[in-house]
């Protein structure tokens, strides 16, 4: 989008980027698995001390395949040695549930990756549970705190460290929208007040972590590189 000068090439986003931010969400991890060569490429065109949070793969947090943890763990093991990964990301769906199998999957998976840090985001409301924040700090998960559309079945927590990471997504606050598919989804504006508001909601996750990330999803017409930049965090 229009973030980027006019000409910019794909191959010189990740360099333009860099002058604006410190870390990055790297997305198409969770389409398909990341390759050393990619990752090498990235940490070469970042500067010391960049950080990367990289969503797990699709297999992993959509289709209960545990298989993929190896060759995915493979991938993304130049970040983790040049000091640039700040952790992986299972984002579950709204069908994922807190039943019985699903908490033994989530604590499967959860070891599978447990070489790095992780930090996992719910989606679906059932999850708002005693025990939810409790399991991630005894396994040393960070929770995500989503900034969602006010809907019942969504997942909301309230501001928690469950490690001395904290970990803020940011996607949109329209309900009608939500489930019109991801195109219309993420398409939403903050408003300058949203902004002003918004480190207050988290004043006690700010107390009890070392480094807070904060990342918005809300990518369309470069929304969500405007808000960033104006983000008073």
């Amino acid at each position: 989008g229009p973030f980027y000068p006019p000409g910019t090439k794909k191959t010189d986003m990740l360099s333009e980027y860099v002058k604006h931010f410190d870390a990055v969400e790297l997305n198409f991890t969770y389409y398909r698995l990341p390759s050393p060569q990619a990752m090498e490429s990235m940490v070469r065109r970042t500067p010391e001390g960049f950080q990367f949070w990289v969503k797990a793969n699709q297999e992993t947090t959509h289709k209960a395949n545990r298989a993929v943890a190896g060759e995915y763990l493979e991938g993304i093991a130049p970040l983790r040695k040049a000091n640039r990964l700040a952790g992986v990301l299972l984002q579950f769906p709204q069908s994922f549930h807190r039943t019985v199998a699903n908490r033994k999957y989530l604590a499967s998976a959860i070891e599978d990756l447990a070489s790095v840090p992780l930090a996992v985001e719910f989606r679906h409301n059932s999850w708002e549970h005693s025990s939810t924040n409790e399991s991630l700090s005894d396994r040393d998960v960070t929770l995500v705190v989503p900034d969602v559309p006010d809907l019942s079945s969504l997942y909301h927590s309230p501001a928690a460290a469950t490690t001395r990471t904290g970990y803020v997504r940011l996607h949109s606050r329209t309900a009608e929208k939500w489930y019109a598919g991801g195109a219309e989804r993420y398409d939403y504006k903050y408003t300058p007040v949203d902004l002003l508001d918004m480190p207050g909601r988290w004043n006690e996750l700010d107390a009890k972590v070392t480094k807070l990330f904060a990342f918005f999803n809300n990518c369309h017409r470069r929304h969500a590189a405007e808000h960033a930049a104006a983000f008073p965090l």
